[in-house]
């Protein structure tokens, strides 16, 4: 058909949507997408090296709603774990991009997030030494190859009977009903559940929880570094 000849009868002409409409479409289908089926995070301290280094990007899975011990998962919280949200901004213009964060996963949000190992299930009694200073789980010690750096603990000088006693060790600790007890695989770098509790005899109040319905979801993936992609194991 030359320049001169004028299209055929029924012949449709695609039309470009406005660009402005396609953004929003884009950004519809990615908050769909980090609400339903995976988030994108990025790990912002030590707490969990050697598994995840700092700057690491990684996927969480939101369709999985199980939670196993064992299971590296990120949970939202407020500026502490007992709150859901942080505190709301007095800058009109912080506020607005915050709340649409809220729904869409992009840019800032009104919630905090952190990554942590699942070691404590409800109702488990966890607690922390038996005599090769393991983590013990309703009297069961566990094999944990992925800690890195734990605090000292050395026998005979240093155990959970010495004094002074070593500060990998924490009494028993029962986990509350729809509660989770977290902890960082770099033991010594991370302020998790038990940070509060070690090197004491007495449990009262010093743990701290993470309800099961704040839980995003299990890291499945690292994204980033490109040279790092892959699983993430949960053992």
């Amino acid at each position: 058909m030359s320049a001169t000849t004028p299209p055929r009868e029924g012949q449709r002409q695609r039309r470009r949507l406005p660009v402005g409409f396609e953004i929003v479409i884009a950004v519809i289908v990615v908050a769909l997408v980090q609400a339903f089926l995976v988030k994108p995070f990025g790990v912002p301290s030590q707490s969990m090296e050697q598994t995840l280094r700092i700057g690491d990007r990684i996927l969480v899975n939101r369709t999985d709603t199980t939670v196993d011990r064992g299971d590296i998962v990120v949970f939202s919280h407020g500026a502490t774990w007992q709150e859901s949200t942080l505190p709301r901004s007095g800058n009109p213009l912080l506020a607005a991009a915050k709340r649409v964060g809220d729904v869409t996963g992009i840019g800032p949000s009104n919630t905090a997030y952190t990554v942590k190992r699942v070691i404590g299930l409800p109702g488990d009694r966890v607690e922390c030494c038996d005599e090769q200073g393991r983590v013990v789980v309703e009297g069961d010690p566990l094999d944990e190859p992925y800690v890195f750096e734990d605090h000292t603990f050395r026998a005979p000088e240093l155990t959970c009977s010495s004094t002074p006693r070593s500060s990998r060790c924490f009494p028993e600790i029962r986990v509350p009903t729809d509660r989770l007890l977290v902890l960082g695989d770099h033991r010594s770098q991370s302020a998790d559940s038990v940070v509060n509790c070690r090197g004491g005899v007495d449990a009262s109040g010093c743990a701290r929880f993470v309800p099961v319905n704040r839980v995003v979801g299990p890291v499945v993936l690292r994204i980033w570094p490109v040279g790092t992609f892959g699983r993430i194991p949960s053992d």
